[in-house]
């Protein structure tokens, strides 16, 4: 932006043109009651009002009819802002999506009203941007025929359910419709317990009605509740978290064998200090480094003969460690990169003796020093009895479990899609046949089926042979009979969370979600409906936007109460918190009723 149109922005902007609030009048836009008396003038009255166009003060003046008594006020100012509120609807919006659809903090929403000359402060944003949250959720209740319509006019919905938390921390329970992808409801729970979700389901089904199937992860709670709310609806496990759950059952012993190994050794911290070591020798040398990796790469003779050893000895210090960051982004068990970490170690003592003949330096111990430090690493972990036991295990089950992957056509070797990953296209019958062909496989198989991990891993794909497989579901649309394929996984659901663990992470620099969801409103995650263009004309019903659907919730609602502000019953009511630390607390209890 050049320096003129710097200059005539500000010029231009309120704080310029109203270096004092301008006053606008506004009266009631009737003179006659519904009752049929004339009003009069009861009084007028002023307040500071915020738009985004900057602070006005609104003089209103208020009429009665003497007939009845009834007051009217200016409907005209209604429309912009909530009686007994000076801030306008068009702020409330932006700082909501200021706040959940872009992510931003408090101070940074602030600031971009402080530049229009808005002035609020912290307790202020936190306020709007849960009240904002309180409108949308009144205002999606209120639009449950109009969303339930669309979802039917499209032949039903498919439920996914899902939960997340953090550190034993309150369970935020979401319920989402794969076809339309309308977030539907959410609740904050205790636990996973049956006897919390089955009343979220009844209230959901009562809303929406009966879905043509569910799908759902393995908790039992979930399960439990499904199938005493939803009886005779199709009730689908996520094929994903099947797969997960198995694998870690019949990888996570010897993984975690390894695990213990790799750390007696401390490896991984020994070669990251050597490599730190390694690049500061180089360093010295930048101009030469680039033609050697070169050299290395295209397995070419290098022309710098002198700098090779420190060269070779840095990247297979490198590509130990690599190994550790190995996968494919599904995570354990379909990733093992502890795994890998170590077969690259046991390949570097492997080849111990070609790499020393080709290495080594004659009379040059300190040239020679770091390939042995990095090789003596690898013969540490490589002789380590327990640990090359774990490894040969390891090896053996997950090439089993490879087979099962390969089966069920998800989470691929080398696939690229990681955590989104939706499984290949292909027919759920041939799908089914797979598994179960992989199922005789396990029961032929003398070995395996003495071995217990295995006959756990049969076991688990007998009990959910009938969840896993979801034939086409054909249903009568208004428009014609219609044909609606159910996700084998519930990656609509982990994409979503990850989603709000991004937001979350982009506002305060923190990975963990226990305090943020102690004290979010359960329905937060509506905020996601606001980007699809099917939900905001059921949700808005004709008006142009948010700022107009709040004036109406507003107007209908009681003043000073939010019908659908959930009580946060973490929080503890005030003056308890003295008492919490009182240690005599039970005999002041005793004293206080025996008084």
């Amino acid at each position: 932006m050049t320096y003129w149109q710097e200059q005539t922005l500000r010029e231009v902007s309120p704080t310029a043109l109203f270096p004092r609030p301008p006053v606008i009048r506004f009266a009631p836009q009737t003179a006659t009651c519904s009752c049929g008396g004339r009003l009069s003038v009861q009084k007028s009255r002023r307040k500071n009002i915020l738009l985004m166009v900057g602070p006005f003060i609104a003089h209103e003046t208020v009429a009665r009819c003497p007939d009845c008594r009834r007051t009217f006020g200016s409907e005209a100012l209604t429309r912009l802002v909530e009686p007994r509120c000076n801030v306008g609807y068009e702020i409330l919006v932006y700082v909501g999506r200021a706040l959940f659809q872009r992510h931003r903090t408090g101070q940074e929403v602030r600031a971009e009203l402080a530049a229009r000359n808005i002035r609020l402060s912290a307790s202020e944003i936190d306020y709007l941007g849960r009240k904002f949250i309180t409108d949308l959720a009144i205002a999606h209740r209120r639009a449950a025929p109009r969303i339930r319509r669309t979802m039917t006019m499209a032949g039903g919905y498919i439920l996914h359910l899902d939960a997340t938390h953090d550190n034993g921390s309150t369970a935020l329970m979401t319920g989402m419709d794969s076809l339309s992808k309308f977030v539907l409801a959410n609740i904050k729970l205790p636990s996973e317990h049956a006897d919390h979700i089955v009343p979220f389901l009844r209230q959901l089904a009562g809303d929406y009605g009966r879905p043509l199937a569910c799908v759902r992860d393995m908790g039992s709670g979930i399960g439990k509740a499904v199938a005493e709310v939803l009886p005779g609806v199709r009730d689908f496990v996520c094929h994903f978290h099947f797969l997960r759950d198995i694998g870690k059952d019949y990888l996570e012993p010897a993984y975690a064998r390894l695990r213990k190994g790799l750390r007696s050794h401390a490896a991984s911290s020994r070669l990251h200090m050597l490599a730190r070591e390694m690049r500061l020798q180089l360093a010295r040398h930048s101009d030469r480094c680039a033609a050697l990796a070169g050299a290395i790469k295209a397995a070419d003779q290098p022309e710098d003969l002198e700098l090779m050893p420190a060269a070779a000895t840095y990247s297979l210090t490198l590509w130990a460690l690599h190994g550790k960051h190995s996968g494919d982004g599904y995570g354990f068990p379909f990733d093992r990169p502890l795994l890998d970490f170590t077969q690259r170690l046991m390949e570097l003592e492997r080849l111990m003796p070609q790499l020393l003949d080709l290495l080594l330096v004659d009379d040059e111990p300190d040239t020679n020093q770091p390939i042995f430090k990095v090789l003596a690493q690898a013969c540490f972990v490589a002789e380590d009895p327990e640990i090359r036991q774990a490894v040969t295990e390891l090896q053996r089950r997950c090439q089993l479990f490879d087979r099962l992957r390969a089966a069920m056509r998800l989470a691929p070797v080398d696939g690229g899609n990681g955590l989104n990953d939706e499984g290949t296209a292909g027919a759920m019958t041939s799908i089914r046949q797979g598994v179960n062909e992989f199922r005789r496989q396990l029961a032929d198989d003398p070995e395996l089926a003495t071995d217990p991990p295995s006959r756990k891993m049969a076991a688990q794909i007998d009990k959910y042979d009938d969840k896993l497989f979801a034939d086409p579901i054909t249903v009568a649309a208004p428009d014609g009979p219609v044909t609606i394929y159910p996700q084998r996984t519930n990656n609509i659901m982990e994409q979503f969370f990850r989603s709000l663990k991004r937001g979350h992470r982009r506002k305060t620099g923190n990975n963990s979600m226990q305090r943020a969801l102690q004290a979010m409103l359960a329905d937060t995650p509506l905020i996601k409906n606001l980007d699809n263009p099917a939900y905001m004309k059921a949700l808005l019903d004709g008006k142009a936007n948010l700022k107009e659907l709040f004036a109406e919730v507003a107007v209908s609602r009681p003043v000073d109460k939010f019908d659908g502000l959930e009580v946060n019953s973490d929080r503890i009511l005030p003056g308890f918190r003295a008492l919490m630390n009182l240690p005599t607390l039970p005999g002041q209890i005793i004293r206080s009723l025996g008084a």
